[in-house]
């Protein structure tokens, strides 16, 4: 399995998760062994010229602070950016390390169907209404270097064009939406046949009092023996004992109950995040 992220170029320098996602990256239990960034950097953040909208000229610096390769690659040379990510993919094997693949390209048209590009970027969209296409430009490269002929070409056009206009068709006869369809792995006994939720009744969760008071004392020893622990340390398992023998708990307590009951099932409990080892929380 290999972990592919998808970014927006305005979206990667503006979007705090993405550079706390990148401080994820090396730390253990949380790592993906590397991911690939894909930046589909149209150098412009909706309506906003880069220079408005980050310090940096790339977007992808924010990188830098995992020293991630960045490859910055003209998407307008379909072969030049194959080589990239072929690269990518295999400095991500070899290291299990973050790595980023930035495409510069171009919006052909305005961020949404409501949206006039011309309005706010007419510099920019001038030059970009004198490009020819990615599409264009790489099949006349290939019909002169004879690698395709023109028939080839525009069979295969053709064919893409026919797999789009049968599936809009398709589409037409869809009545019903059904949510599982929509689930990349089905919960089995979560949904209906229908795809509705199941009732969301609890099954009983409650547990004997003996087990709860062998989990307050075990949450209350220390499990090496002549093992030193701080004197602060040592009151908060000797009023922990108080209040398993008293039948009183505080929360900590109880979330050792809590955790204690699912470990005696034989579940693997993982706590996760800041602080949680000292039990603060």
């Amino acid at each position: 399995v290999m972990s592919i992220l998808l970014h927006g170029d305005a979206a990667f320098a503006g979007q705090g998760v993405v550079y706390e996602t990148f401080h994820l990256s090396d730390l253990p239990s949380y790592t993906t062994n590397g991911t690939i960034h894909v930046v589909v950097n149209n150098q412009i953040g909706f309506t906003t010229d880069p220079r408005m909208a980050r310090s940096s000229p790339y977007p992808t610096d924010v990188a830098r602070v995992v020293n991630a390769p960045i490859f910055h690659v003209n998407a307008d040379d379909p072969e030049a950016v194959m080589y990239v990510c072929n690269v990518a993919a295999e400095w991500r094997n070899t290291y299990n390390k973050d790595v980023v693949v930035d495409l510069v390209c171009y919006r052909r048209r305005g961020h949404n169907e409501m949206d006039e590009p011309m309005f706010t970027q007419p510099l920019m969209y001038k030059q970009i209404h004198k490009q020819v296409p990615v599409l264009k430009k790489y099949a006349d490269k290939l019909i002169a270097d004879g690698t395709v002929t023109l028939q080839e070409f525009e069979e295969e056009i053709a064919k893409y064009d026919r797999i789009c206009e049968e599936a809009y068709a398709r589409s037409k006869d869809n009545k019903i939406l059904h949510i599982k369809h929509w689930l990349d792995s089905p919960w089995p006994g979560f949904f209906n046949v229908d795809g509705e939720p199941k009732s969301m009744s609890c099954p009983p969760t409650g547990i004997s009092e003996e087990l709860l008071t062998h989990i307050g004392n075990v949450a209350s020893s220390v499990p090496v023996e002549d093992f030193k622990i701080h004197s602060g340390l040592s009151r908060i398992l000797k009023a922990r004992a108080e209040m398993t023998k008293n039948r009183v708990v505080d929360w900590a307590l109880a979330e050792y109950m809590a955790f204690g009951s699912v470990l005696k099932e034989g579940i693997h409990v993982r706590l996760s995040g800041q602080d949680v080892e000292r039990g603060t929380f």
